[in-house]
């Protein structure tokens, strides 16, 4: 099942795809349909009871990493975001006045279901919660060198837009055997820029599961968002950016000033 959560009528309301539409779930609105356009999309998380962690994988597809002349990881190279730099689908990104070059990052999230620690990798499925898309934007004027990569680079207000589907992890497991036989592409101004599978990741979400539980603790809601493979180009203010993965949705977003 596809969950959605939406701004619409002046109140915040959690939804699932229905035939084309919107079906809300909860009162007291539960069971009107609404079409796509009537709403505006929200980062498809529910709200958690403590800050949300976010790890964002560096360099987790060996073809991105030579394409940016870096050396591919042997553990992985993780950085963590904010939870400000969220965004909806269809939503605005801010392009900072100096920036000269932006790039888009298509990427698998995933979205912790529940507690997770000290998890062994054939179990790492257990503890998913579902997948969603999320484009983790680069400005890489700011990258200052290899000790301190990401954090002005990556977590940015605005520079992750995510969703517009929370996809059940059952779902993705069931159809399509694990989230390692993906396809994701990305579009800019309706041309494909970007083409990779989630097969080639260097480090698959069993092992990035079985890493991260060895030494902290996964709550539900937590995210991981697992890297991106090759085909990164500069994106300029009014570019329409299109981030899509197979069987989880595609995830529209606009540069802005």
């Amino acid at each position: 099942m596809k969950h959605a959560r939406i701004a619409w009528a002046g109140a915040i309301h959690e939804a699932v795809e229905s035939n084309g539409e919107l079906l809300l779930t909860r009162s007291p609105w539960a069971g009107k349909r609404l079409k796509f356009d009537e709403v505006v999309w929200l980062p498809p998380l529910a709200p958690v009871p403590q800050a949300r962690t976010i790890l964002a994988l560096g360099l987790n597809y060996a073809d991105h990493a030579k394409e940016l002349a870096f050396k591919a990881p042997e553990e992985p190279l993780v950085f963590v975001k904010g939870e400000a730099s969220l965004i909806g689908h269809k939503a605005f990104t801010r392009r900072p006045q100096d920036a000269t070059h932006m790039h888009y990052e298509c990427e698998l999230a995933v979205v912790i279901g529940r507690t997770a620690k000290n998890v062994k990798k054939e179990n790492a499925y257990d503890y998913v919660g579902g997948y969603t898309v999320a484009n983790d934007y680069a400005i890489r004027d700011y990258l200052e060198n290899w000790y301190r990569p990401n954090f002005r680079v990556k977590n940015r207000d605005t520079c992750t837009p995510i969703g517009p589907w929370l996809v059940d992890a059952k779902d993705i497991h069931d159809q399509y055997g694990s989230p390692q036989n993906l396809s994701l592409q990305t579009t800019v101004n309706g041309k494909l820029t970007q083409s990779g599978h989630t097969r080639d990741m260097i480090f698959d979400v069993p092992t990035l599961i079985e890493y991260f539980s060895a030494f902290m603790t996964l709550q539900p809601g937590d995210l991981i968002l697992t890297g991106t493979p090759d085909g990164v180009v500069n994106c300029n203010v009014g570019d329409v950016i299109v981030t899509s993965i197979e069987g989880v949705g595609e995830l529209i977003n606009t540069l802005g000033e």
